[in-house]
């Protein structure tokens, strides 16, 4: 008889959330100081509610960290909170080379997809090792690391935790990822491996430096199993207008299991953020962490900010929302959710 399998919806219960840590070796070099104070902000924040686990190549970086955050915690009544593992790491994005973990009838299982750094942009070798690094350092305990040889990264798929994942088909369906299986054989890898029977495909979406080929977590998440959240854009001269609009459209087309509509919350536009070349970033109120009791939320300095925040509070209102200045990680394009990745109640057990 075959297992039930679901992945959970991001607001269950976790047991912790994964970061792997900034050093040297990544493209953050230039900007080292100022990103690792974003980590250390997302980090002691979700101490107040649950674990931590970090991973750094920098093992005395990692000491340091390990010395620093303990203290932090226990100065609040939560000690052991903190697991770190020295494991190599080209860069830091826990959401896409991090394990997925999905809920069976004998217990959690954490799937190690491929990864290939989004279709093979960038050196992907240590980040595509770093799972099972965390899993013989016993982070997971018994639980079983399951190596897959399918290309997966979870900022690409949403869950509503009752077996819909919402998606993109600019990201699934890029050649450089999976370039033998077409729409039909990946819905069947995510049904097969994360229980999905209905997939909501989104062919539309567009963030401007998006290195991802649209992340789903970057434009459209579910905040509960009826109702959707996404990015939209009201400035009719944006480049981003058409795409979002026809976005807006596809998700007003979606229905339930049960035969109705979505309900639908449309996330502020934040004014332009520019890199230093010029180019515009991808900054996005969608990339938020939900958490147990809180959600954090990236912010990037800009008016909207404030308006943000009010809106996921209507979104999360029994959860706190915990605003971090995250205008430090779109300039190598990613954000909050992207450099984080939880785990479900019970895996990790310090």
């Amino acid at each position: 008889m075959t297992s039930k399998r679901v992945l959970p919806a991001e607001w269950a219960p976790q047991s912790a959330v994964m970061l792997t840590w900034p050093h040297p070796g990544t493209d953050w070099a230039d900007r080292l100081p100022e990103v690792e104070t974003v980590f250390e902000a997302i980090a002691r924040a979700v101490l107040r509610f649950e674990h931590l686990v970090i991973s750094c190549e920098h093992v005395s970086r990692l000491q340091q960290l390990h010395r620093d955050l303990n203290r932090y915690a226990e100065e609040r009544g939560l000690p052991g909170r903190v697991v770190t593992v020295p494991a190599p790491a080209n860069d830091t994005w826990a959401r896409d080379h991090g394990p997925i973990t999905v809920l069976t009838d004998r217990g959690a299982e954490l799937l190690d997809f491929r990864f290939n750094a989004w279709g093979g942009k960038f050196h992907w070798e240590k980040d595509d090792a770093l799972n099972r690094h965390l899993a013989n350092a016993g982070v997971f305990g018994a639980h079983p690391l399951i190596s897959l040889d399918f290309v997966l990264e979870g900022g690409s798929i949403e869950s509503d935790g009752q077996g819909t994942v919402l998606t993109t088909s600019e990201c699934l369906l890029t050649p450089t990822r999976n370039p033998s299986l077409d729409r039909t054989a990946i819905e069947q890898q995510l049904a097969d491996n994360l229980g999905a029977d209905r997939v909501l495909w989104l062919n539309h979406g567009y963030l401007a430096g998006d290195d991802t080929d649209s992340h789903i977590d970057t434009l459209a998440r579910f905040c509960a199993p009826d109702h959707i959240c996404y990015v939209a854009c009201p400035d009719t001269s944006d480049e981003h207008y058409r795409a979002l609009a026809a976005m807006e459209e596809e998700l007003r087309e979606f229905r339930q299991r049960n035969g109705e509509p979505y309900r639908l919350t449309a996330l502020p536009w934040p004014d332009p953020v520019f890199g230093d070349d010029g180019e515009r970033l991808p900054a996005t109120y969608a990339n938020f962490l939900i958490i147990n009791g809180a959600v954090l939320l990236p912010i990037y300095g800009v008016p909207q900010d404030r308006e943000a925040i009010a809106v996921l509070q209507d979104l999360f209102p029994n959860r706190e929302i915990i605003p971090i200045d995250c205008r430090p990680l779109v300039y190598q394009h990613g954000s909050l959710h992207c450099v984080t990745m939880q785990l479900p109640a019970g895996v990790v057990k310090p």
